[in-house]
């Protein structure tokens, strides 16, 4: 009689294990906490018998289905885990191996460094060693690369993937920043900054003479040697007043160059961050690598340290426009690119943004003379010789028997 009313209370045991297991699934993902009365709320065990729900819940306990834990709020908890996960749990061979699969589970997508593991569980390293060795074995964990801590040995469960933190996101291929990548994006973003917070304009230009000759107007009210008035005797008020309308224009006909012209005060359409996410996205330049909002801010961010760019904020909108427009360059930046891949303009760095500021020092060839150590009367590189000056005069088409004369002394 005894040994059938105890099969009895495991069977009814059992199935209240099963029943409660499957209502804690319906209310909540694995990451949910239920607590003490969480569990007699969905009303499994009858009459809330409170050491009837703690006998079933260490029994589920036991079979690895559902994990204890601590909450602030209420106390004791706990939350479910999968059939399939505590099957793992079930089939390890000893306590240190549960423990160390355990503490490798909950780091989660982040993954935890071996020495922490064995400073944790307060095991030695050979017994660590060797259920990390079981587990790879049996393919419950895996190492990775966290750019973060590139020189530690990091394990994670075989079935996550890691988290961005440990990846370091789309920024790193294979644990290593892919500077080149981060730069295509950041000219391709600032370029449509550029392109939809300025627009292209023309600025005339006076093209010089050859002669560099004027001619020179009289004085108002002075007579002119070959005036048919007589020396002396002033002019009168009509004939000064045409000087304005004869004088000869200066410097010959005029030329324009085309340069970007910041938008008109009250402009409401500067680029969001938003737009920028759809127009990389539409375009599909970044192959197979998603990229959200928080990855073009953190590209807008760095290119608005650079001072590349700058906030704007009309009414609720907030947008960015290209910092000094009209010294922007209005050649592409991917077209800079290539023709930069062709082998033209590898003299000159390839950055976006504005012409960088200058001053006399700066403008000057010595200012900024790669050679200047080199320098030197009699040496390879001498004020008589130098063709930095040429360049900067604009003087380089002139004959090589001209060209010379026309360096500063040393």
């Amino acid at each position: 009689m005894a040994s059938t009313k105890m099969a009895d209370d495991s069977a009814k045991l059992q199935i209240l294990k099963d029943a409660l297991y499957e209502e804690i699934r319906q209310h909540g993902s694995e990451t949910r906490l239920f607590s003490q009365k969480d569990l007699l709320d969905l009303n499994i065990v009858p009459n809330n018998d409170v050491v009837l729900l703690v006998r079933v819940v260490q029994g589920l306990t036991d079979d690895k289905l559902l994990v204890g834990t601590t909450n602030h709020h209420a106390g004791l908890a706990w939350r479910w885990r999968s059939r399939e996960e505590a099957k793992k749990y079930t089939s390890l061979p000893n306590d240190e191996t549960v423990m160390v699969y355990s503490i490798i589970d909950e780091a989660g997508a982040d993954g935890i460094w071996n020495r922490t593991i064995k400073n944790k569980l307060n095991m030695h390293e050979a017994v660590v060693k060797n259920c990390i060795k079981f587990l790879e074995t049996k393919g419950y964990i895996a190492s990775m690369k966290n750019v973060e801590h590139p020189n530690k040995k990091m394990y994670i469960k075989a079935t996550l993937r890691p988290s961005e933190r440990a990846t370091g996101g789309p920024w790193f291929t294979d644990g290593e920043l892919d500077t080149a990548f981060i730069s295509e994006l950041e000219g391709i973003v600032f370029e449509y900054v550029k392109s939809r917070s300025a627009y292209r304009g023309s600025q005339p230009q006076p093209a010089a003479s050859s002669s560099r000759a004027t001619t020179k107007l009289p004085r108002k009210g002075a007579v002119t040697a070959d005036s048919t008035v007589a020396r002396g005797t002033k002019r009168s008020a009509a004939d000064i007043s045409t000087d304005d309308t004869q004088a000869p224009a200066r410097g010959g006909s005029a030329k324009s160059r085309h340069i970007f012209l910041p938008m008109p005060a009250g402009y409401r359409h500067y680029p969001t961050v938003a737009e920028m996410a759809k127009f990389i996205h539409d375009t599909g330049i970044t192959n197979n690598t998603t990229l959200g909002e928080a990855d073009i801010q953190q590209l807008v961010d760095v290119l608005t340290y650079d001072g590349l760019i700058e906030p704007v904020r009309v009414g609720r909108r907030r947008g960015y426009r290209v910092t000094r427009a009209m010294k922007q360059d209005t050649v592409p930046f991917r077209k800079r690119q290539q023709e930069r891949e062709a082998g033209v303009g590898l003299d000159q760095p390839l950055l976006p943004g504005p012409e960088p500021l200058s001053n006399g020092l700066t403008e000057a060839p010595c200012g900024r003379c790669p050679v200047f150590e080199l320098c030197e009367e009699g040496g390879p590189v001498s004020p008589s010789n130098c063709v930095y000056f040429l360049q900067w005069l604009d003087l380089e088409d002139l004959p090589k028997a001209v060209a010379p004369n026309v360096a500063l002394p040393p």
